[in-house]
């Protein structure tokens, strides 16, 4: 069980590292950085909204499994 927890939780990772860097693979460093006050009043919309929302639940995901690892282990 522990085996599987742990493979899943090094998927999920990398799924939201991946899933991240897709969001802001579009802004510069200063954006990053909050350099750029253009986006703070930008509103999401189409796949950069679903993009969004997908983050949040791989995000919501990974902290529950590791709430599970940590009361399995």
């Amino acid at each position: 069980m522990q085996t599987a927890i742990s493979l899943a939780m090094i998927v999920v990772s990398i799924v939201l590292t991946l899933v991240i860097l897709l969001q802001t693979k579009g802004s510069s460093f200063s954006g990053a950085f909050g350099g750029d006050t253009s986006s703070i009043y930008r509103t999401r919309r189409g796949v950069e909204k679903t993009l969004f929302q997908f983050t949040i639940g791989i995000a919501a995901l990974f902290v529950i499994l590791a709430i599970v690892a940590s009361v399995v282990q």
